[in-house]
């Protein structure tokens, strides 16, 4: 099939006649860009839909700019969603090396960091231009800055925009969430989904920073700027990284991990001092005249020690404790308990937890099993990353699983 041709399909629109395709795909972002390769790539005519003046626009900054594009450990085990098998199929048929081998095609460098996380070596522009050059390979049309006034459904699909009527067979919901409302983040996939009494689960911000309550605001809030190595846990999620103190809470790597399993109606655990037994450290130094705070300097930023042991237990040498007391210290070392007061907010979330029920889609295909020819993929599906390259790479592996369908 012939690629579509610009010129004769402004000529189309200017007489109000709607511009034909194979299939459209609202949203420019990772998964609508591989979804439109793979699609193009069989042969189909492929429009891409965006209300942005560019394509991957959130893809710009992942992972600071440096685009953490994937891990070298996928699997669903580090996917939140109802169903915690969905997204097995798609991640088995695009895996990571899938994804290097488009890079090395294509001379990209990439390096691995910490924890598997694979990094692009020349920055996030090396990737958003690689999507663009397949996409133009594949034939595939673009038309940014379109804002999609509604969406029909008859024998296919057509979508009216201030640029014009679409008609299409099929049509790709690659909308994203509610993250980065700053780059356009709206509701509109979540929309289209009910218009078609398609069923969303709750939304809430994931990978977000967590603010203190009142309690723990007044001692800790001047700590912003410091960090320290801690595990933070929430019921059977544990994850042990980095914590940063802000103005208004806490965040870093481990921080961010937990909020994603946080429900707002407890406490998190934070381990100050992982794999060290503090326990036997203190009674080794149970005689010694130093103060507690000089002990655990050796351990912890001065400044928290300082902060910390105001609120939890009298600073004094190490030998006016008792046992009991050096005990209940290792306790509360081990197990800090914080009850945020709420999280930092789709302005400062990552992803979006919740979104299109999987129950409704394809597992293979990503299609609605309610509306043939309907396609939903990336964050606005009920499937939600880990931090560490997961949620791009499972934008790739939806866009994947539909391109092959759509």
């Amino acid at each position: 099939m012939q690629p579509l041709d610009l010129h004769r399909s402004r000529s189309a629109a200017a007489r109000g006649m709607p511009m034909k395709t194979d299939v459209i795909i609202i949203g420019a972002g990772a998964s609508g860009l591989m979804c439109a390769i793979g699609a193009g790539r069989r042969g189909r005519s492929v429009l891409v839909v965006d209300h942005a003046a560019d394509a991957g626009r959130k893809i710009l900054v992942s992972g600071g700019g440096r685009c953490n594009f994937s891990n070298r450990e996928v699997g669903s085990g580090n996917y939140l969603s109802n169903n915690p098998h969905f997204a097995k199929s798609a991640l088995s048929r695009f895996t990571p090396e899938d994804f290097l081998s488009m890079l090395r095609s294509r001379k990209i460098g990439y390096r691995e960091e910490e924890g598997g996380r694979y990094f692009c070596s020349g920055g996030s522009r090396e990737i958003v231009g690689m999507l663009r050059e397949e996409c133009a390979a594949a034939g595939v049309v673009f038309r940014m800055n379109c804002r999609v006034l509604s969406v029909d459904r008859g024998t296919g699909f057509r979508l009216e925009t201030d640029k014009g009527a679409f008609d299409s067979q099929s049509l790709v919901i690659a909308t994203g969430g509610l993250s980065y409302p700053q780059l356009g983040a709206s509701n509109f996939g979540y929309a289209i989904a009910k218009r078609f009494g398609i069923k969303v689960t709750p939304l809430r911000p994931a990978l977000t920073p967590l603010r203190f309550g009142p309690e723990d605001a007044a001692p800790f809030a001047s700590l912003a700027g410091v960090s320290l190595d801690a595990s933070v846990s929430y019921e059977k999620a544990a994850f042990k990284d980095k914590v940063l103190f802000t103005h208004t809470g806490l965040s870093g790597p481990a921080i961010l991990q937990i909020s994603s399993y946080w429900d707002r109606k407890g406490s998190i655990a934070v381990d100050l001092l992982p794999g060290v037994d503090i326990s036997g450290i203190l009674m080794e130094n149970r005689r010694s005249k130093a103060l507690l705070t000089t002990l655990l300097e050796r351990f912890l930023p001065g400044r928290f020690v300082k902060a910390w042991c105001g609120l939890h237990i009298p600073v004094q040498p190490l030998n006016r404790y008792t046992e009991k007391e050096f005990a209940a210290l290792a306790g509360k070392l081990h197990s800090w308990r914080i009850r945020p007061a709420d999280t930092g907010g789709f302005d400062k979330a990552e992803v979006t937890l919740g979104g299109v029920d999987t129950e409704e889609l394809s597992s293979r295909s990503m299609e609605s099993g309610r509306i043939p020819g309907l396609y939903f993929l990336g964050e606005v599906m009920d499937v939600t990353g880990q931090l560490g390259g997961y949620n791009l790479h499972w934008a790739w592996a939806s866009g994947h699983a539909a391109g092959e369908c759509a």
